[in-house]
């Protein structure tokens, strides 16, 4: 019942992102006396609509998407002006243009000649159709704000989280840097030392600690000399002396990559205690939130820009018996699904229960916005920035003319961009479909 409550979550959300990212676009295309005939959710079947003045808005059957049905995006070619003759094409990629011109004007009715989309103003093209990824944007930058301001992100802490079992004995290898327990293997310096979970670091040796990287860098630099903790378990303070084991594991490179030399792990003596750190809430003043927003935002860019490479995986795990990348691109059925899992996790009360699933259904809303946000800057057809450069390229013609006093060039012809608009269609519906499929044969789970 709760992963069907999550993934209706979740669909809700994405219906909502898809309804004011078209909003986005129709706010200022009828502030700017563009004609707007339609106003859809969906694609597919018509499952409600009602007119409204000159727009008929509407719910479609399909919802992986929605549009803005304005008049006249296409310009005419010249030639097609009245009192001109018109030019006749026979290449397929010229008939395809020219059919499509014909299609965008039939929509122009007596008396809406000047209400058409390609005769505003190159600055208004581009704000109607950067309309709908900054609604993405703006939902993102809320939802974000608000979670990590009034509720807060988990962030590592100079707490225990939990404890290991033993003292791993067994050599790293490149294939596992970081061996687990076997049978035999000693009991771990933090059990033996009286370490229990929830134990907050106070000090260490007498210096007081505030972060886990002061407590871990201790341990790992004590060579097995004891360590005298001053710890808060229960609201009092306890003083622990501990022995660490001293082992030769990996070691990392500031991107966390395990260094290697010659196909070896490179390894260096250390510091052994078995703790793994605890989590805790810490909320981000207001005034780091735009920065926050910022840095989601490129680490979204960077995810999009790998998704030509990361196709071949997805090949690999749908047909083949490759694993997931959990770090890869899913489809809408993959959002749902892990907000499915989200809402059916058992989280204690005092870990964050209900509130914590609710701030994880909300961050994860907030990702599939910044996500179509970077996606529909594209600066292709059918995109909305494929618009968006056919009208800063119109505004850098104009201006250019206007500076040396040439004739004004026109507009630019965007129909001539539609055989690419064609082929990237093709290539997103392709990409969905095998997303969907991977999402539904070997989707990404939560737990593995």
């Amino acid at each position: 019942m709760l992963f069907f409550l999550g993934v209706l979550v979740v669909a809700a959300g994405v219906a909502l992102s898809i309804a004011l990212h078209e909003i986005g676009h129709l706010v200022p295309a009828k502030k700017f006396g563009v004609k707007v005939t339609q106003y859809m959710v969906g694609f597919g079947p018509t499952v409600w609509s009602r007119r409204k003045g000159e727009t008929e808005y509407g719910i479609k059957a399909i919802p992986l998407g929605g549009y803005v049905r304005m008049i006249g995006m296409l310009p005419p070619r010249p030639g097609d002006e009245p009192g001109q003759l018109r030019r006749v094409s026979t290449g397929r990629f010229s008939q395809m243009a020219d059919q499509a011109r014909a299609d965008s004007m039939e929509e122009v009715r007596p008396g809406d000649e000047d209400r058409v989309f390609y005769k505003l103003a190159p600055w208004k093209k581009i704000v109607v159709m950067m309309g709908g990824p900054l609604m993405n944007l703006l939902i993102a930058a809320v939802l974000l704000t608000g979670v990590i301001t009034l509720y807060g992100l988990p962030q590592i802490a100079p707490k225990v989280g939990a404890l290991s079992t033993c003292v791993p004995t067994a050599a790293p290898t490149l294939q596992v840097p970081q061996p687990k327990c076997q049978p035999g293997d000693p009991q771990a310096p933090s059990v033996q030392g009286g370490l229990k979970v929830g134990d907050r670091f106070l000090s260490v040796n007498g210096q007081p600690v505030t972060s886990w990287d002061q407590v871990s860098a201790a341990i790992r630099d004590s060579h097995g000399a004891p360590l005298t903790f001053v710890v808060e378990r229960d609201g009092a303070k306890q003083t622990l002396v501990v022995h660490p084991a001293v082992l030769d594991r990996a070691s990392y490179d500031a991107q966390g990559n395990a260094v290697t030399k010659d196909g070896r792990l490179v390894l260096e003596s250390m510091g052994f205690l078995g703790v793994v750190p605890g989590q805790e809430l810490v909320k981000t003043p207001i005034a780091q939130a735009p920065k926050f927003v910022w840095d989601q935002t490129v680490n979204t860019a960077g995810v999009l820009v790998k998704i030509p490479q990361k196709m071949a995986g997805i090949v690999q795990a749908a047909f083949g018996s490759g694993a997931r990348d959990p770090n890869g691109p899913i489809s809408v059925v993959g959002v749902g699904r892990i907000g499915g899992e989200v809402a059916a996790m058992d989280i204690p009360a005092n870990e964050g229960g209900n509130w914590l699933k609710l701030a994880q259904l909300v961050l994860l809303i907030a990702s599939l916005n910044l996500a179509l946000f970077v996606f529909n800057l594209i600066p292709l057809l059918p995109l909305d920035g494929g618009h968006v450069a056919g009208a800063l390229w119109e505004w850098v013609k104009k201006g250019w003319a206007r500076v040396r006093h040439l004739p004004d060039p026109g507009f630019v012809d965007v129909a001539k961009g539609l055989p690419i608009a064609y082929g990237m269609s093709v290539v997103l519906i392709g990409m969905s479909v095998l997303l969907i499929y991977a999402d539904i044969v070997k989707p990404i789970s939560l737990f593995g």
